[in-house]
């Protein structure tokens, strides 16, 4: 996935409010204020000083005209904008670098399902079960080499592994899919001292039947582009 056109470079001040952040720009020495599409903790990625990378637009229905897209950290760039995992996950899809998926002719984004929720992608079509796969983004690391969910507690997504499992259990693939946006980690793992709750959903999910997979992207100032399945340090029944 290209950018519409090459990121902005900028050094980080402050990120605040969940949504906001201030920056200064590289090229011009400009401070400004900008949107960051990126509700969560953002553990160990909004350190002021670090250099980031921010995308343009010209909208007039936009307050602000800079969004923040990436940060480097540790001479890594780590992709932070959970509005791409979709989108992203889609692409690995249609590229066949995700198991079998590829054999499914469609693909539907934001279908209503569960208890009042949207699945992510719903795959169908070829006479194939339905697949429903659940996306969820990935930038946190602690260890070289090893990238981690969630960075905090997730209720959300806790609902949303005992969604994916009732979903298996009515004859359904289900698929909980791992979303990594930096290319310096080859291997993938809950972080279940950081969300216990959600480690433990994870096994259940797992042993009801959801399969889960994790992608690691090729992030630049000129594009995303997922690269292939990573390991995952978690044993599970049912894989991709």
């Amino acid at each position: 996935m290209r950018f519409a056109s090459p990121l902005v470079p900028a050094r980080l001040v402050q990120r605040y409010k969940r949504f906001l952040f201030d920056a200064v720009l590289e090229d011009t020495g400009e401070p400004i204020t900008g949107s960051c599409p990126n509700t969560g903790s953002m553990l160990g990625l909004t350190t002021p000083g670090s250099r980031i990378w921010l995308s343009e637009h010209d909208s007039p229905t936009r307050k602000y005209r800079h969004m923040f897209e990436m940060i480097e950290t540790e001479g890594e760039l780590v992709g932070v904008n959970t509005g791409l995992p979709n989108k992203l996950a889609e692409e690995a899809i249609r590229m066949g670098l995700v198991g079998d998926l590829a054999a499914y002719p469609t693909i539907e984004r934001e279908r209503k399902y569960g208890r009042n929720s949207r699945i992510d992608l719903l795959l169908g079509g070829g006479g194939l079960p339905m697949a429903y796969v659940e996306v969820k983004n990935v930038h946190f690391s602690r260890r070289p080499g090893i990238a981690e969910f969630p960075d905090t507690a997730t209720k959300r997504g806790t609902k949303h592994l005992d969604e994916l499992a009732d979903m298996a259990a009515a004859g359904h693939r289900a698929i909980m899919l791992y979303l990594v946006q930096r290319a310096d980690c080859q291997r993938f793992r809950l972080c279940g001292d950081l969300d216990p709750v959600y480690h433990a959903a994870f096994q259940r999910a797992r042993a009801r039947g959801v399969e889960a997979c994790a992608v690691n992207c090729r992030v630049s100032p000129t594009e995303s582009a997922p690269l292939g399945l990573m390991a995952m340090d978690e044993a599970a029944p049912a894989a991709l």
